[in-house]
């Protein structure tokens, strides 16, 4: 996934990227609602991590903007206001998931596997796909019951495919999902992280539309 952080806080800002990042997800940083729209503006973000209470306004109402454009981006509001109405204003604004600072970054992990999950239609985090075991929660993978070790590119490539099945995916929206790792992603980056998964997943867990993209292949 590629998740936009929206955080004013220097010290939570970055140890929530670093967790993000270490869960082998592409993430964007920024402290400011102005800067928060012009990333959306030029990327499409997966999930949207947001304060409410930032330099230039407040989080509420850049959720309300979103929404009131038809924006489904899923949301995750992280906030020191925790009163109950403080929720009740967030969730009804269109908010996905609500978490009160301080929090613990694993559950913020959990909690953000639980959004894209629903989002993608399939809330259990255990699924199958042919030869293949998938925990999209704890990002393990067995092959005919063995295990099957993947590098974060590798799983944010197959991740990307995985959560939109039958869909083809441009080789410009595979290089998305890289951004984080590499501040300039190689022309034939995805062609080699394509080799690989296959070599490690099977010949035919990715079909390639020559000239147009990538999907998941037929279980």
């Amino acid at each position: 996934m590629r998740i936009l952080l929206i955080e004013d806080d220097t010290v939570l800002g970055a140890a929530v990227r670093d967790q993000i990042a270490g869960d082998g997800q592409s993430v964007d940083w920024v402290t400011r609602l102005d800067a928060a729209g012009d990333a959306m503006a030029g990327a499409a973000y997966d999930l949207v991590l947001l304060d409410l209470m930032l330099p230039d306004g407040r989080g509420i109402t850049f959720l309300r903007t979103l929404r009131a454009r038809g924006d489904v981006t899923p949301v995750i509001i992280l906030t020191a206001l925790d009163q109950v109405s403080d929720r009740i204003d967030g969730l009804n604004a269109g908010a996905d998931d609500y978490l009160v600072k301080p929090f613990d970054l694993s559950e913020l992990s959990a909690r953000i596997g639980s959004v894209a999950r629903r989002y993608s239609g399939n809330p259990n985090p255990i699924i199958s796909h042919g030869t293949l075991d998938i925990d999209l929660a704890a990002r393990s993978i067995s092959r005919d019951g063995r295990p099957v070790t993947l590098t974060a590119r590798e799983w944010a490539l197959f991740e990307a495919l995985l959560s939109r099945p039958g869909q083809l995916l441009s080789k410009a929206q595979l290089e998305e999902k890289l951004y984080a790792f590499d501040a300039e992603v190689e022309s034939n980056t995805i062609e080699v992280h394509v080799s690989r998964l296959r070599k490690k997943l099977g010949p035919h867990v990715i079909e390639t539309e020559r000239g147009m993209g990538y999907r998941l292949g037929k279980p």
